[in-house]
């Protein structure tokens, strides 16, 4: 007998192992109670990207049990951006990157325009292999105590009010076995979807722009991300060639024409030096697929008008926070999903969860952030020229673009009127801000 309760026992232990709902790379889910329907937390994040990340990992140091929901069915894939990550970013999040995720370091960006003109914009940073660094950075809150949901799609939010009629919880429903859960506050950073707005009809928009990009092989590179203004490639956008460790790059392009996205970059790559270099699937990709372009959707209007409601705050690209020129959005990502963490902690002590107190956040960042309607309006601009405009304006420049001096901006524009006068008319003074609110130290890359 006491053998045969034994192996019941033994039975009986292995079930209840294999039942534990386990996140990814050993962030493990506690089982609920017998009796207990709904899971609670803290704070919920929608979204495992840099952003959810970033909020994940400051809201578990501020003590909050925190619950992070990603609706594809592992972190990290597919990969939506190019990649970068400057050392100001780093630096200015307090960020210890590890060997692993890092794909080449770099020395800055050089942009080429449509005469072949290059201007520097020399300040390090990092190709990042994003997929692992996302990864790193999910598990580095996980480590200390978030949870992690895959394949869990956030459908429904419901706010819960006392009977004085004050905001409580949350409760939020969706596709996933671990739903329904409560909690005290969400962080949406789903992404360019916004689940929130779209749950909770937040009455804002953002527009967006296609990204694409290939990996390919035997690309020589110096230490410099390509940024190519050609309009004849990337109409509205532009192209790169963002080089890794062992002669990798991805090159891609984004452009408001959505449609001809895939053949405007099959165009730029015939047509270059890129012509004859191998494409391949990213090392994400599963093997034995067809070799195909990977990208996605990119908000490139600026950020949204509201960023925040009772119980809830939107952060990176659903909140519409992207560099306009270059579309850079992962140190955006990280600094709001922080500052984020840190208001919800402090108005969680509080115990008020009001959009008033949130306002915090849309005031820090307002504040912190550079002036997008600056940005898009040198954007437009740009945009506006000729190729031929584009290339003087270009020759004009500085060989390097950071910093300039107040005497060499004099400098520029008299070159201007002397050469090309109707530029001055064509508010290339924009053009030539825009370029300078993409930098690091503004959120650029």
């Amino acid at each position: 007998m006491r053998a045969i309760r034994a192996i019941i026992c033994c039975i009986i232990q292995i079930i209840i192992e294999e039942s534990k709902t386990v996140g990814f790379k050993g962030c493990p889910l506690q089982p609920l109670a017998m009796g207990e329907e709904v899971r609670f937390c803290d704070v919920l994040v929608i979204g495992a990207g840099p952003g959810g990340g970033s909020a994940a990992l400051h809201l578990r140091r501020a003590g909050l049990s925190t619950i992070i929901v990603e609706a594809d069915p592992e972190v990290g894939t597919p990969v939506h951006c190019g990649e970068c990550l400057s050392q100001m970013a780093v630096d200015n999040l307090d960020l210890e990157l590890p060997d692993h995720v890092k794909a080449l370091d770099v020395k800055g960006i050089r942009v080429i325009f449509p005469d072949g003109t290059k201007k520097l914009l020399s300040e390090t940073g990092y190709v990042l292999d994003k997929h692992l660094f996302e990864r790193w950075l999910i598990q580095e809150s996980c480590d200390i105590g978030a949870e992690l949901l895959v394949s869990h799609r956030v459908t429904s939010m419901e706010r819960v009010f006392n009977s004085e009629n004050q905001f409580t919880n949350w409760k939020i429903d969706g596709r996933g076995n671990e739903f329904p859960i409560e909690c005290r506050a969400v962080i949406d950073a789903s992404g360019v979807a916004g689940a929130a707005s779209k749950i909770l009809d937040m009455k804002t928009e953002v527009e967006v722009i296609a990204g694409f990009q290939y990996e390919m092989l035997d690309v020589p590179n110096d230490g410099y991300l390509d940024f190519y203004l050609w309009p004849k490639y990337s109409p509205h956008g532009y192209v790169w060639m963002i080089p890794k460790k062992g002669g990798r790059a991805n090159v891609g392009l984004v452009t408001t024409d959505k449609k001809g996205a895939i053949k405007y970059l099959e165009n730029f790559i015939q047509d270059t030096y890129l012509k004859d270099k191998p494409k391949v699937n990213p090392p994400w990709r599963q093997e034995g697929i067809k070799i195909k372009p990977f990208g996605g959707t990119i908000p490139i209007s600026g950020p949204r008008e509201i960023t925040v409601e009772t119980g809830v705050i939107l952060v990176g690209d659903a909140a519409g926070f992207t560099s306009p020129l270059f579309e850079g959005g992962s140190h955006l990502a990280l600094w709001s999903g922080r500052e984020a963490a840190n208001v919800i902690a402090q108005a969680i002590g509080e115990n008020d969860l009001s959009k008033q107190r949130l306002m915090a956040y849309q005031k820090a960042w307002l504040k912190r952030f550079p002036p997008y309607s600056k940005i898009l309006k040198g954007k437009t601009a740009l945009y506006e020229l000729t190729d031929d405009e584009m290339s003087v304006m270009a020759q004009c420049l500085p060989e390097e673009l950071g910093n300039m001096s107040a005497l060499q901006k004099l400098g520029i524009g008299i070159k201007i009127l002397f050469r090309k006068p109707i530029l001055l008319t064509k508010r290339v003074i924009p053009v030539l801000l825009s370029f300078g609110y993409s930098r690091a130290k503004h959120f650029g890359w």
